[in-house]
């Protein structure tokens, strides 16, 4: 399988996994960056739903399907995606690495965005 459970509650996955999931329909992705941090560059597709915003959006996130939560490295996501776990979501999603491994990885980037 293409994640693990090792660490935490939750599942995780290398940016390209994630990639390849969430373009295939099989997933979403969500950035929980700080909005300057959105802005200077994020992984193509992303939606942004800072850290701080999550417990009070965590009803536009649909439940049901793997979401998929990246950050700069991946600390601030694997907390996301434990809330997300505590939210009762069934398949929360860290990825490994974050943003800079995204961006290592040479996957589609974007810019700008509010």
């Amino acid at each position: 399988m293409f994640w693990n459970r090792s660490r935490s509650h939750v599942a995780e996955a290398t940016p390209a996994e994630a990639h390849e999931r969430v373009i295939s329909g099989e997933g979403i992705l969500v950035d929980v960056r700080e909005p300057h941090e959105w802005r200077g560059g994020h992984a193509a597709g992303a939606r942004h739903i800072p850290l701080a915003e999550l417990p009070r959006r965590v009803a536009e996130l649909p439940k049901e399907q793997p979401v998929y939560v990246i950050c700069e490295s991946g600390g601030r996501s694997r907390v996301a995606a434990e809330m997300l776990h505590e939210a009762g979501f069934v398949c929360p999603i860290n990825v490994n690495g974050g943003t800079s491994a995204w961006q290592r990885s040479a996957l589609p980037m974007e810019r700008g965005g509010a």
